[in-house]
């Protein structure tokens, strides 16, 4: 049967997908719109499975915080090039899937991916029908969902880096502009974990064993070594770990300090970062 120019805008208003796309797909359904709609989606898949192993380095990460900021939620949307994070169709979806996770206060990425939006299909569907659209690998790098008794998030300039900071003992003190400070300190400093009890041992053996190396080649006596790694594991967790960090703001305090300096039995409990690419 003859394809019409209105039959195919009506296949793109129904599935976001490109003229020719829609057209190529109401050919070989021979016109049947639910069958050019399933067309489409297989695209989207031979597609997903063709680009499964590229990487993902640009994308967008969004956030938001609960009305009593008590919540956080964080998502990044990846995808390979920068042209395709700057696609409306891209942000809204990313947005999509926010709210999603906002509105179910979903508890993971896996729950997330399964979920269902407004037309009934689950977020991984959706991905899969933009990546046919799109031509590229899209793909959820992370989710957070962060509860306190207050949660700060930091976007970076760049939209591809997000911090979520969670305070504990606040009892009513304003920690908006402390909690931007301390997120933007994360997203700049990079700690590997929030005190030095939470550093891994392995990560920890490393460093001992690095700090032992590194004295023996400066020729420092065996019975000595021992005691130089020590210190500087020391500082290394000084470097690495958020509250043991000099506040980037004025190095005369940590982040610890920085924290009882503002009000009494005020720390934070957990802090995520996530970045998209480098």
């Amino acid at each position: 049967m003859a394809i019409t120019a209105q039959d195919v805008n009506k296949l793109r208003q129904m599935t976001g997908a490109g003229m020719m796309d829609c057209k190529k797909a109401l050919q070989e359904a021979d016109g049947d719109f639910d069958k050019a709609v399933d067309i489409l989606r297989k695209q989207g898949q031979k597609v997903a499975a063709k680009r499964a192993d590229n990487a993902v380095s640009e994308g967008t990460v969004v956030v938001q915080i609960s009305a009593d900021g008590t919540n956080g939620k964080l998502i990044a949307f990846a995808c390979e090039t920068e042209p395709v994070s700057n696609v409306e169709d891209f942000k809204n979806l990313a947005q999509s899937i926010l709210d999603k996770a906002v509105a179910d206060n979903i508890a993971d990425k896996d729950a997330l991916l399964s979920a269902t939006l407004p037309d009934g299909r689950p977020v991984s569907e959706h991905i899969v029908d933009l990546v046919g659209k799109l031509g590229e690998k899209l793909e959820i790098t992370a989710y957070e969902n962060v509860t306190a008794d207050k949660v700060v998030p930091y976007i970076h300039s760049n939209g591809k880096l997000g911090v979520l900071v969670a305070f504990e003992g606040v009892n009513g003190t304003d920690v908006s502009e402390l909690g931007k400070d301390v997120a933007m300190q994360i997203a700049a400093m990079k700690p590997i974990a929030l005190d030095k009890d939470e550093v891994d041992s392995a990560t920890v053996e490393r460093e001992i064993e690095v700090g032992k190396e590194q004295a023996r080649a400066e020729g420092k006596p065996e019975a000595m070594l021992e005691k130089i790694a020590q210190g500087k594991l020391q500082k290394f967790y000084k470097d690495n770990t958020l509250l043991n960090q000099e506040f980037v703001k004025d190095s005369s305090l940590t982040i610890r300090q920085l924290l009882e300096k503002t009000a009494k039995g005020l720390t934070v409990k957990s802090f995520k970062r996530v970045s998209i690419g480098a």
